[in-house]
């Protein structure tokens, strides 16, 4: 009786050398996953709080605001590797060599992401889970549905912002403030 055929897993280190095409890609528990490119409000939404985060962490000297399709290795053997559409890494932990050619090796300090028409709700609960178990201390979930920012420290330590309330980067992201409605306008 033949056995049947085991697929590999593929590592992070396979994923990162993939030839390029239209998709973006990221590695749950080693399984490839292929994403469509997202809409253009997502697109809008990501840029600006990016920019927003980038603006003042530059500002002062706080570390470093990484944009969408950046890779953080949030797991080893097997490998997930996850790329919020915004991230934050404090300066203290960005490696002596600086920033590395191929994915953190590490969670961000601060993981955003923005709700797609498409994404499902228990895909984008899936990936706060690993965020936070990995050591990721802040989980910004944008919703452009419902014009709200979900907070998260932990999977029961959630916070709903709405339009008239101020999302802030707390002790993470020292003095940041930033209006919930400037996001989505």
């Amino acid at each position: 009786m033949a056995l049947p055929l085991r697929r590999s897993l593929m590592t992070a280190e396979e994923l990162f050398e993939l030839p390029g095409d239209d998709y973006k890609y990221e590695l749950v528990e080693g399984e490839l996953i292929r994403m469509a490119p997202t809409g253009g409000e997502h697109g809008v939404l990501t840029v600006r709080l990016g920019r927003l985060l980038d603006e003042y962490v530059e500002a002062h000297d706080l570390g470093i605001v990484c944009g969408a399709e950046t890779g953080f290795v949030l797991r080893r053997t097997p490998d997930t590797v996850r790329a919020p559409d915004a991230a934050f890494i404090a300066k203290d932990r960005i490696p002596a060599s600086g920033v590395p050619k191929t994915y953190w090796p590490f969670p961000p300090d601060v993981a955003v992401e923005v709700v797609s028409p498409s994404d499902r709700f228990d895909d984008v609960q899936t990936k706060v889970a690993e965020y936070l178990t990995a050591g990721t201390r802040l989980v910004w979930v944008v919703n452009p549905t419902t014009r709200t920012i979900f907070v998260y420290h932990s999977a029961r330590d959630v916070q709903a912002l709405g339009e008239e309330d101020e999302l802030n980067g707390e002790e993470i992201i020292p003095g940041f403030r930033c209006s919930v409605r400037r996001v989505f306008t």
